[in-house]
């Protein structure tokens, strides 16, 4: 914490320490320095990262306030987000993750963190072997009036940009009805970080899983659309259900590594996207937290997963 001191000229003088420090794995938090709302915390961004990533291929609302910048998931006050890392229900991801503190929660709303290393090594290795081995099939289905429409998703009105793209993408689609629309795509489980070589578990089906919902929402929605009709849901690749107590082991894994804090005013907060994930806990007041993605990374260029971390990272 250093009061008064400008974190944009701060962080021109120290520029490689901050980016050597992420690569190691470490969340760095800044407190206390001047940040002049969101154009110097954009300014701070861009002099580390480089150009800011666009949010395509969505599963939240959010609200875009600038190139690149969103709002944090818009989700009512009192859910929980779980852990995950952005984009690890996708090919292609983020490899930096910031977010800027506009204003805390008057109660909880906190963001916690873990490192996604430790995480890997809690889940049993019979668990991550058959996921690996499996991977992780995400289907969706968007429709008028609940969730968010594929118009949201794909950023475009129009159809055949939404074919096109899915094609690119290896992500198969169907059109149910006139604005029906069922996406299926089969990826990794485990993925191996580009710098630290670690193998790393690295997706979402314990979030996309329809059991992530609480009881009455899960009952209310599989009444109305069954099964395949489910807004998100996750199966192994091979479309075989996945166990509910492997996906209780992975929810107890996060939460074994959980890290939490309070926000504050102009808080700071960078990330490797594959190093450390990151949740919200419900709040009470009004909170607005934003967001910048940046240095993509695709899955085209990973190497197979072919190890396991089995003990934890010792901390520093």
């Amino acid at each position: 914490m250093i009061s008064g001191v400008s974190l944009v000229v701060w962080v021109h003088e120290h520029r490689e320490t901050v980016q050597e420090k992420i690569s190691e794995g470490s969340a760095i938090l800044f407190r206390g320095f001047e940040v002049r709302g969101q154009s110097e915390f954009e300014s701070v961004f861009d002099h580390l990262f480089g150009q800011k990533l666009d949010y395509v291929y969505r599963t939240t609302p959010r609200t875009q306030v600038g190139k690149g910048v969103y709002t944090a998931t818009e989700y009512p006050p009192r859910v929980s987000i779980p852990f995950h890392n952005e984009n690890s229900y996708q090919r292609d991801w983020p490899m930096r993750l910031a977010f800027f503190c506009v204003k805390p929660a008057d109660e909880g709303g906190e963001t916690p963190i873990a490192d996604t290393v430790r995480v890997t090594a809690r889940i049993d290795r019979a668990i991550r072997e058959r996921f690996q081995r499996k991977k992780v099939m995400y289907v969706r289905n968007y429709r008028p009036g609940f969730d968010i429409p594929w118009q949201t998703v794909f950023q475009t009105e129009n159809k055949q940009e939404v074919e096109a793209y899915c094609q690119q993408h290896g992500i198969d689609c169907e059109w149910k009805g006139s604005e029906w629309l069922r996406t299926q795509q089969i990826c990794h489980a485990i993925a191996i970080h580009p710098k630290t070589r670690q193998a790393i578990w690295f997706n979402q089906a314990h979030l996309f899983h329809v059991s992530s919902l609480d009881e009455r929402t899960r009952r209310g929605l599989l009444s109305l659309y069954g099964e395949e009709g489910l807004p998100r849901n996750a199966y192994y690749g091979d479309g075989a259900p996945i166990e509910g107590e492997a996906l209780a082991s992975i929810r107890e894994a996060y939460k074994g590594e959980a890290s939490v804090f309070q926000w504050n005013p102009n808080d700071l907060l960078l990330l490797d996207n594959m190093l450390i994930s990151h949740g919200r806990n419900p709040y009470k007041g009004e909170r607005k937290i934003l967001v910048s993605m940046a240095n993509p990374y695709s899955a085209a260029t990973r190497e197979p997963a072919n190890c396991f971390i089995t003990e934890p990272r010792t901390a520093a």
